[in-house]
């Protein structure tokens, strides 16, 4: 579970590192929906449907908090 965890959190630096054209909003769009999936995914115990829906609840509150 750790090595799972810091494979996904080193993919998400990798991938927010990228984005140099993306407005504010658009980043932390990515942002909240990194780390709602590795949230849902430690609460859920690895579920596949715990990380989707963390993943989707934290995209959607990245996106809000940016307006």
């Amino acid at each position: 579970m750790n090595t799972f965890k810091a494979v996904v959190i080193s993919i998400s630096l990798l991938l927010i590192s990228g984005c140099e054209s993306m407005s504010t909003q658009q980043k932390n769009t990515a942002i909240g929906a990194g780390v709602g999936g590795v949230a849902g995914s430690v609460l859920t115990g690895g579920s596949t449907l715990g990380t989707v829906g963390g993943a989707a609840v934290g995209g959607v509150i990245g996106h809000e908090t940016s307006k």
